[in-house]
């Protein structure tokens, strides 16, 4: 029962400030929706949120998601040095948590050819791809299989020794109980003045409403018919989740897209948000 109210109460938390306007449909389609996927069955995808991506990948293999190209564009910094004349041990360090299967991390590494990374996922599986992938070299690159929410990251990374990390659409995957400790657990290798550089769905986000009856955990928290799960975030919610981490807000704000469906005649809104997050030294 202390679960399920920790659980109400971020959803409350998550409720206010909103990117778009819901129309009346929309609206009267959410207070219908009102009925939560009983307790048993929540806690049974807490327990097999591995498996479930692990068989996520097993089916996708590394043909689902696109390459990130336009990280860098929304994240300069990850460019830092990538021109300049510097010493090995003077290159910058990124983090990526929930590589998959490297749609991120292998074009930036070619972006920036003075950067090292290490990535990790939930997923043995995507790990595995990432490792199989024939830009993987051993001096750019260490990826290894991680729980954020249950493994000691310093395990694998030494402490204090990363410049940057980037989340995008991975924090959404995990549950809200889990959320403050997962960020912790990156700050620990995180350095001082380091960032975290963050992008995931937002509220009000057209994937969020297509959610039929049946499939809500909580407010503004999802299960998809695979068994993954998706969590729309509101700018003050995340604010106050990095900052009550030991983080400063740098950016945070909603990026507002729309996706064309050609063939269907369909223009739907997207809802994103997108922030900057220092540790503070």
């Amino acid at each position: 029962m202390e679960e399920k109210k920790k659980l109400q109460d971020v959803s409350r938390q998550n409720s206010s400030i909103e990117a778009r306007v819901l129309t009346v449909e929309e609206t009267e389609r959410l207070k219908k929706d009102d009925v939560l996927v009983s307790e048993f069955k929540q806690n049974k995808l807490e327990k097999e949120a591995k498996k479930n991506w692990d068989l996520f990948y097993k089916r996708n293999s590394t043909n689902f998601f696109k390459d990130r190209h336009w990280i860098s564009r929304e994240f300069a910094e990850l460019l830092s040095g990538a021109s300049e004349k510097v010493e090995p041990s003077e290159r910058l360090t990124l983090l990526e948590v929930g590589c998959g299967v490297g749609n991120l991390v292998f074009p930036i590494l070619k972006e920036n050819p003075l950067l090292f990374a290490y990535a990790c996922d939930f997923s043995p599986r995507a790990v595995q791809f990432v490792k199989e992938n024939e830009d993987y070299k051993p001096d750019r690159i260490k990826a290894f299989q991680c729980d954020l929410t249950e493994d000691d990251l310093m395990e694998e990374i030494p402490p204090e020794s990363v410049d940057l990390v980037t989340m995008v659409f991975v924090l959404s995957a995990i549950h809200p109980d889990k959320m403050l400790s997962s960020i912790q657990n990156i700050s620990s290798v995180l350095k001082p003045g380091g960032m975290v550089l963050f992008r995931d769905y937002g509220l009000n986000d057209h994937a969020m409403l297509r959610f039929s009856k049946g499939h809500k955990l909580a407010d503004s928290f999802y299960v998809r018919q695979d068994g993954t799960r998706a969590f729309f975030f509101s700018l003050v919610f995340l604010a106050k989740l990095f900052s009550d981490a030991g983080f400063e807000v740098a950016a945070n704000e909603y990026v507002l897209r729309e996706t064309v469906n050609k063939k269907e005649g369909l223009c739907v809104p997207r809802v994103f948000v997108q922030g900057k997050f220092f540790k503070k030294g």
